[in-house]
């Protein structure tokens, strides 16, 4: 939905390629792909195998990255990240890829997602000597490494991600080679693609076809792939266990046009809706979607049910982001610039609303106004995923239960506090059984921590932490 007047935002996405003579200019592309992921911020840091150069800003992809910007970063291999702000805040010096200078060489570091015993570490490095130039829990990777004696760069790597607990999606620039990590639990998408030659990586399979990859294979929990001017070579730092995929990838945030460990996150939203469909079926006379990540869902809701979907929201494309402002007080207005309600559509109607959340209840309300403000007879507000009453610690921007409306809250008061005449949440089996994965274990692959409170980790916010770990 609206991410940036919601309130629920992922980290970021990251996208390197190794083996291209336009490097830089492929990762330009690819982290376009990826825009949606982050707003905030972006970096692209390039080799031409003798030294690393990087250009990072706060904006976005198109405001950074002009034609002359990316000339200066010649080289064969590049890594990018686009960001927003969770675990370290925002600010310059957070944004991403964080490039380090040694005596023996040089290392940039791009991360998709949030190490839960940063802090932690963080103050055992500081205790050790280390000094920390930034706030991102990104840093204490490069000081882990760093600090990990005369091993083989490879061995020193593989030690510190050991040390590490969280989600984290990581590539890992040098001069010679390119890292790949991805957390023991598989938490964040992220894979590989082939273009001629050359290799390229990235968050989501969408940013292969902007550059015309070829899919190669999702990265496995637990997996170091690296990839040189030899091709590349896997290896395993530590044991997969307990996977678990963020389910909010297939439910909200991945494009549609991406695939996550081999399902179409259009076909799983869609297949979402037709749960929905099962669990919740109401009269009506037109279904729509909340622009963009609920239009699916809606669309397998109406399939299932034969009720005509229509365009009854339409979104505001060119709304700058300088009027998406932070502050519960301005969110309502912002609501009202990105959408409005068709009323040729919606007047005299029973409208079914298909959304895919409800994190701080501030949209929901302002939209089923609009609805209503457009000559509605009646609103009925789906949710394609279960309330979310959990805070999460693994790179996406609830980190307090007090912020998540459905955790104070029961449904009928749900209901009321939106002014919708039914609210109906699809259930967690439901919703499971709709996206497809085959993973063995309870949750079937998925990460349900929003949603139940039992973490795929341990946590540590604090030494009374009252979240369960499955």
């Amino acid at each position: 939905m609206l991410a940036e007047i919601r309130g629920l935002n992922e980290e970021c996405g990251i996208f390197g390629v190794w083996g291209h003579e336009d490097a830089s200019q492929l990762a330009y592309y690819g982290l376009h792909s990826l825009q949606h992921r982050g707003q905030e911020g972006t970096g692209i840091v390039a080799t031409d195998g003798e030294k690393l150069k990087g250009i990072k800003g706060e904006g976005l992809v198109s405001e950074i990255f002009t034609q002359e910007a990316i000339k200066e970063l010649s080289g064969k291999a590049a890594i990018g990240h686009v960001r927003y702000a969770t675990a370290g805040g925002g600010g310059y010096e957070n944004v991403q890829p964080l490039l380090f200078h040694f005596q023996s060489g040089s290392m940039a570091l791009a991360h998709n997602g949030n190490l839960v015993n940063a802090t932690a570490l963080k103050s055992q490095l500081e205790a050790q000597g280390s000094i920390f130039q930034t706030s991102s829990d990104t840093e204490v990777l490069a000081h882990l490494i760093r600090r990990g004696g005369f091993a083989a760069f490879k061995e020193r790597v593989k030690n510190a991600l050991t040390m590490i607990k969280g989600a984290y999606a990581f590539l890992i620039l040098t001069e010679t080679e390119l890292m790949v990590a991805l957390d023991p639990n598989g938490m964040r998408p992220l894979s590989l693609g082939k273009l001629g030659d050359a290799y390229v990586v990235a968050s989501e399979t969408c940013a292969f076809d902007v550059v015309g990859a070829e899919f190669v294979r999702d990265i496995l929990p637990g997996e170091l792939l690296i990839i040189d001017d030899n091709g590349f070579r896997s290896e395993m730092f530590s044991v997969a266990s307990n996977i678990a995929m963020c389910t909010m990838e297939y439910v909200y945030f991945s494009r549609p046009d991406s695939n996550i460990n081999g399902i179409n996150v259009h076909t799983a939203r869609k297949n979402l809706g037709k749960r929905l469909a099962i669990e919740a079926p109401i009269e009506a006379d037109v279904v729509t979607g909340v622009p963009d990540s609920s239009i699916s869902a809606a669309i397998g809701y109406a399939e299932a049910t034969g009720i005509p979907y229509e365009l009854g929201l339409i979104k505001n494309r060119y709304v700058g982001r300088t009027f998406i402002q932070p502050s519960q007080s301005l969110r309502e207005q912002g609501v009202k610039m990105k959408l409005s309600a068709v009323r040729g559509v919606v007047e005299g109607k029973r409208v079914i609303m298909v959304d895919d959340s409800i994190v701080r209840g501030t949209t929901s309300r302002r939209i089923v106004t609009m609805l209503r403000e457009a000559g509605a007879t009646e609103v009925h507000v789906l949710i394609s995923s279960p309330p979310i009453k959990n805070p999460c610690f693994y790179g996406i921007d609830t980190s307090t239960k007090e912020e998540l409306i459905a955790s104070k809250y029961s449904v009928e008061e749900l209901r009321e506090i939106i002014g919708a005449d039914s609210l109906i949440f699809l259930s967690t089996e439901g919703m499971i059984d709709a996206i497809g994965r085959t993973d063995d274990g309870e949750n079937r692959g998925h990460c349900l921590a929003c949603f139940t409170g039992k973490y795929p980790t341990e946590i540590y916010p604090n030494a009374d932490h009252p979240y369960e770990k499955v």
